[in-house]
């Protein structure tokens, strides 16, 4: 599959690179990162980026979409990055292009592109698209390396998660020889306004225990709206808020939105996607995410991940 990917990066003249709604680090690095390696191996080519903006990733170089017309998809590649459902893809023109190409990290819930390369033994699309990059020795440029070192460290939790595998380490290595500094990456993603701690520490105050001491916090329209941030923000920027407590094997950001309640499920040592799935959603077997229609139906989800743990004692 990788040498059918190579040979069809390398039959077309126009590649429009997709990747998924409300981008992370990942999304936006594996981005970033293919389209600079991309330009630098094949001047000649025409390689553009696509999605809604970057929010709080930004900061990233080279990170702002560009605005292409309907025409650019015709006889083009369109290569969809991260994405782990058709759905979820940021601008579905993907569907006009030529061929389609898709290089994904999550657990595979269904064919999207004409050619799937789909490996969840990776911790992140970018560690996966880094060792297609350095296989096939395409030219990776020193902005292509700290992109997609930025989603790896994004993805893995700073390399803390059980995603993270000897091949992590390899690759981030190989990423790192190149000319950039990963401590500036870090003061990007992490280092906070006195402001943003304090609520990150308001969020600590919300959390409640389940019976079987899965934990859990439940922010409301009206929490959403007095923080003046998009739903997506407060949902998944918070959920790492649990993730240290001892005793707790899973726990659960539940966030209300115009389009249902948003549920950031995570655990410790439990395949939780498979829940995940039954609500609508989908992810990886330890970080997965659905959205439910009301408070009612994610206090059932909450009951299955009580029910998740019951049955394994």
């Amino acid at each position: 599959m990788h040498k059918k990917a190579l040979t069809l990066i390398q039959k077309f003249d126009t590649i429009i690179i997709h990747r998924h709604k409300n981008p992370d680090g990942d999304a936006i690095g594996s981005q970033v990162g293919l389209a600079e390696t991309l330009k630098a191996t094949f001047p000649e080519k025409h390689i553009f980026i696509v999605g809604d903006g970057a929010g709080r990733f930004a900061f990233m170089e080279n990170s702002t979409p560009d605005d292409i017309p309907d025409e650019t998809y015709d006889g083009a590649l369109a290569i969809v990055l991260d994405c782990g459902a058709s759905f979820l893809i940021s601008d579905d023109r993907y569907k006009t292009a030529a061929t389609t190409l898709r290089f994904d990290h999550h657990l595979k819930c269904e064919d999207i592109c004409d050619v799937d390369i789909v490996d969840s033994s990776y911790e992140s699309c970018c560690g996966l698209l880094a060792d297609f990059l350095i296989k096939n020795k395409l030219t990776l440029t020193d902005l292509a390396a700290k992109s997609l070192f930025t989603g790896m460290v994004t993805d893995s939790g700073r390399f803390r998660f059980d995603s993270t595998t000897s091949n992590t380490f390899r690759l981030a290595s190989l990423l790192t020889k190149y000319d950039f500094k990963p401590t500036d990456i870090y003061a990007n993603l992490y280092c906070e306004e006195l402001s943003a701690v304090q609520t990150r520490a308001s969020f600590a105050m919300k959390i409640q225990l389940t019976p079987a001491h899965n934990a859990y916090i439940y922010n409301t329209a009206a929490d959403v709206a007095a923080l003046g941030m998009p739903a997506t923000s407060v949902s998944r920027a918070y959920v790492g808020v649990m993730g240290d407590i001892k005793g707790v094997e899973n726990w659960v950001n539940f966030t209300e939105s115009d389009d249902g309640i948003l549920c950031e499920l995570r655990s410790r040592s439990f395949n939780i996607n498979p829940i995940a799935v039954k609500y609508g959603g989908g992810g990886h077997a330890k970080a997965s995410g659905c959205t439910v229609p009301d408070r009612e139906t994610a206090m059932k989800l909450l009951s299955d991940l009580d029910e998740l743990i019951t049955n394994a004692r």
